[in-house]
């Protein structure tokens, strides 16, 4: 089955890179379409012969072509093809957005009368109706290339249905992810850390996972955490459009986080399909 993909959101959040990544998978790629054209886009490839074997087509629209009507022209795409249609919003903090100008020296769109963060602050507000009414919704901020890449694979390419609950580890030292639905902190709980025996190793690791068991707080953290959970989960997928993102952050992303999403995981995967774990900064070697 075809998918038709919108790629927006933040500019220098990586809707190139995302472009060139489906392109590698099979897609069609256009870049920086007027939203006005999207549904003769969509129609023209449906109806391609020539573009029978492709997996799709992949659209990116930047704030350059965003117009009042936006949200109006994505609706009366949804509503002519139904499922087949995702909206992907790519964004990244703002201080990340800010590194990324000075890095390449680029210049912010909006940047006439503006500096790059008002620019920045200007296209965020912009693009709030758009980011409202995304399925998916992803942040860049601590992705390096094979990890953004990684994450697509897993959202068009895992499963049939693509990916309905993400659960992720994270370290709050590098930044909560943006585009998390819940949050949970459990800097609270005991740090391996701290134990000469467990502090090169992460939370995957059954020792470190062994560790954390032992401590009643733990035992009842996921306890709370899970009646919680089984009660949002349902409404959300119900009622919310798009992904569900489940963070969970420690200090530094290695140990606890790891360990307390990988037990999510291993609950949520077994009652519904299109689960999914990753780690963010389990590399980072701290905490």
């Amino acid at each position: 089955m075809k998918q038709f993909i919108i790629v927006t959101g933040m500019s220098g959040a990586g809707k190139t890179m995302t472009l060139k990544v489906l392109e590698d998978f099979g897609f069609i790629t256009i870049d920086n379409l007027p939203p006005e054209l999207l549904p003769q886009l969509f129609t023209l490839i449906s109806e391609r012969p020539e573009a029978s074997k492709s997996r799709g087509v992949v659209a990116t629209v930047d704030i350059r072509n965003v117009s009042s009507n936006y949200v109006k022209v994505i609706d009366d795409i949804s509503n002519a093809w139904g499922g087949d249609v995702k909206v992907v919003f790519l964004t990244a903090s703002d201080e990340e957005l800010l590194r990324r100008y000075e890095r390449t020296r680029r210049v912010h769109p909006l940047n006439k009368g503006l500096s790059t963060r008002e620019g920045i602050i200007a296209e965020r507000e912009m693009l709030a109706p758009v980011l409202d009414r995304a399925d998916i919704v992803i942040d860049t901020s601590m992705m390096d290339l094979h990890q953004h890449r990684e994450r697509l694979m897993r959202e068009f390419f895992g499963n049939d249905g693509g990916i309905s609950i993400l659960i992720s580890s994270f370290g709050y030292k590098y930044g909560v992810p943006q585009d998390a639905s819940f949050v949970f902190d459990v800097r609270c709980l005991p740090n391996p850390y701290y134990v000469d025996e467990l502090k090169d190793l992460t939370g995957k690791n059954k020792a470190v996972q062994d560790y954390l068991m032992k401590f009643p707080e733990t035992q009842e953290f996921i306890g709370l955490t899970k009646n919680f959970l089984d009660f949002s989960i349902p409404q959300f997928l119900n009622n919310v459009r798009g992904q569900l993102h489940i963070s969970v952050g420690c200090t530094g992303g290695k140990h606890r986080s790891v360990a307390m999403a990988e037990w999510l995981y291993g609950i949520y995967s077994e009652k519904y399909d299109g689960v999914c774990v990753i780690h963010r900064d389990k590399g980072h070697g701290q905490k």
